[in-house]
């Protein structure tokens, strides 16, 4: 992780994903999946790492929620939407906020790569690189 992102992460407590993210790594993900397959794999992946807590789950919305404490005893409050972009294409986003209004050091940014790598470990045969 750079300095940069530390030093961002001194004053911001959040993170987000998305199509027009000026960082390559947090832009969104897509792959070869119809929306329920991909909500599948992402739900039963999710609920297996080890420290991250599921604490809803709304699959007609796509919305899975996450809690994570760090090891200063902060909670992260993280959601990850499943969004069906065409009848075999998918699209996964993650958003990640610390509670509590200090900055968070960089930690959503490492916590939303964190769950891309292992969501791309047991999807990558599907994902669509752009």
């Amino acid at each position: 992780m750079s300095l940069k992102r530390t030093l961002v992460g001194i004053i911001r407590s959040h993170e987000g994903t998305g199509d027009k993210a000026k960082d390559p790594l947090l832009k969104t993900r897509y792959y070869n999946l119809s929306r329920d397959k991909a909500w599948e794999e992402v739900s039963s992946t999710l609920k297996k790492i080890p420290g991250f807590k599921v604490l809803h789950e709304v699959s007609s919305v796509g919305e899975i929620t996450l809690e994570k404490r760090t090891a200063f005893g902060r909670v992260i409050d993280i959601t990850v939407s499943i969004l069906s972009v065409s009848p075999v294409r998918s699209a996964i986003d993650i958003y990640s906020a610390s509670r509590g209004s200090m900055g968070d050091l960089g930690a959503n940014y490492r916590i939303i790569l964190q769950l891309y790598g292992v969501l791309d470990k047991k999807m990558g045969a599907y994902r669509i690189r752009e």
